[in-house]
Formats: structure tokens, C-alpha cells, sequence
């Protein structure tokens, strides 16, 4: 039998740096479509949904032909509101796609998902790519990882990991190999629904940062180094950097 792919895009209005950003009309198209529309081209992907809790996205989703899935207001985390469709809609494994990721590569996505598919015995895993510049090592909106030799995550953090004792202060991301968290994870179905289980954890919330309860609570998880860059969405001044992804 083959392994099921589900895709699941998280979406919902609350942002508080960017108001409304997932449908901000961008080229005539709400934000949400780009992602929607570079995640559909997928070949290993069977299914792919938008979760949100706004009836008003849900009313968006459908005019550009997408399917959508209602979820509780309650949930404080995008994994959280994929685990609620994970309860409704079976599959082996989720691909949570954070819904203000533009740049995404359909083909880079489906590699990853092969990666993560071989390696039967994680069951949680996510993408980074080396950071170029201290403009994106200091940004907070832009998490930092670090990773061991077996490729698992150690921890993320807003600010710069690992912190560089006797490193000069201009051109830092030149000294050392620097890793950004790309918002993408993939997790079988039962760490998935454990991950909900488990709750909020204190440095998931004191970071705010989902991936954290994860670490907490002692699992592992995988990351995949990638040179695909992508536009993370989290403020308006953001948009002037998509044309660059071209």
C-alpha cells in the first residue's frame, strides 16, 4: 500500500504584525492562493486542504477553487488545527505548509517528502537553509536552528544560534554556517496527534514557536538543508521581496 500524503495549510486571520495578510490582495490574489497554488503542483502530495476557522477564507478558498476544512477557533497553533483535520481526513503522513510561505517549489517539497518517507523511524521533520547575511541572522521573524551530525534538530530560536564567543561583529553569517527554519513540517500521523496531546509547552510559548514542544517533550526531529528560498510574510514591507524570488 502506498504512503498517503496530506497537505494541510493552516490559515487564519489573527495575524498581529500583518492584519488580515493571508487574503491581502497581492497581483489580484489573495496571499493565501500563491501558497495553495505552488503547493497543488505536487507530485507526492495526495490531498491538499486549507484549515482555518474564518468563514470569510473559507468564502476566498472557493473562489480560486481550492478545498477548504473548518476547524475550531480554540487552536492556538497551525499544527494543532492540522491535527483537528488529521481526526476527519485519514492519511500517513502531514505536510503542514505555514500559509505565509511564498517561493515554495513543488519539486523541492516532494524530494523532502521522499527524504522524510525512507526515514521510517522519524516522526517529525522540517526543512532550513543556510542565512547569508546578519540583516537575516539578527531578524527575529526569521528562526534560527541547530542541528547535530545526524541531521536532528537541537533548537530553534528568534535570535542567533549558536551564539559566537570572540567572533568580530560585521559579517557574522560569514564566520559560521548560520541555518534559517524554513516553515514547512512533516510528521506521521501518530506523532502528530501526540504533538496535540502534549499541549502547549513554556518555551514553545515564551518563543513562540510551535517546532518547541516537539523538542521539549523529547522527540526528534529531522532537518532538511535546502538552497530554496522563500518569502516569509510578516509584515507588508515583505512584499517588496517576492519579485525577488524570481
Amino acid at each position: 500500500m502506498s504512503t498517503q500524503v496530506i497537505a494541510v495549510i493552516p490559515a487564519r486571520l489573527g495575524s498581529r504584525r500583518f492584519k488580515r495578510k493571508v487574503l491581502h490582495p497581492y497581483q489580484d490574489k489573495p496571499l493565501l492562493f500563491y501558497v495553495w497554488d505552488s503547493i497543488r503542483k505536487s507530485r507526492r502530495i495526495d490531498r491538499l486542504l486549507i484549515a482555518t476557522d474564518s468563514k470569510e477564507i473559507m468564502a476566498a478558498v472557493s473562489d480560486f477553487g481550492a478545498e477548504a476544512v473548518m476547524t475550531s477557533a480554540r487552536l492556538k497553533t497551525g499544527t494543532d488545527r492540522m491535527a483537528e483535520v488529521a481526526r476527519r481526513v485519514k492519511g500517513d503522513i502531514y505536510v503542514n505548509v505555514q500559509a505565509d510561505n511564498i517561493g515554495l517549489k513543488a519539486s523541492v517539497l516532494d524530494r523532502m517528502i521522499d527524504k522524510f518517507t525512507a526515514q521510517k523511524s522519524v516522526g517529525f521533520g522540517t526543512m532550513a537553509r543556510r542565512i547569508g547575511s546578519d540583516d537575516e541572522l539578527f531578524d527575529p521573524d526569521k528562526v534560527k536552528v541547530i542541528f547535530n551530525r545526524r541531521g536532528e534538530a537541537l533548537w530553534f530560536s528568534r535570535f542567533p544560534l549558536p551564539y559566537l564567543q570572540g567572533a568580530v561583529k560585521r559579517n557574522r553569517a560569514r564566520q559560521f554556517v548560520f541555518w534559517e527554519h524554513i516553515g514547512i513540517y512533516f510528521m506521521r500521523r501518530p506523532a502528530l496527534l501526540q504533538f496535540a496531546r502534549w499541549g502547549r509547552s513554556d518555551l514553545e510559548k515564551a518563543e513562540s514557536l510551535e517546532q518547541l514542544r516537539v523538542l521539549e517533550n523529547g522527540a526528534k526531529m529531522a532537518v532538511y538543508p535546502t538552497t530554496m528560498k522563500t518569502v516569509s510574510i510578516d509584515s507588508p514591507m515583505d512584499l517588496e521581496r517576492i519579485p525577488s524570488l524570481r
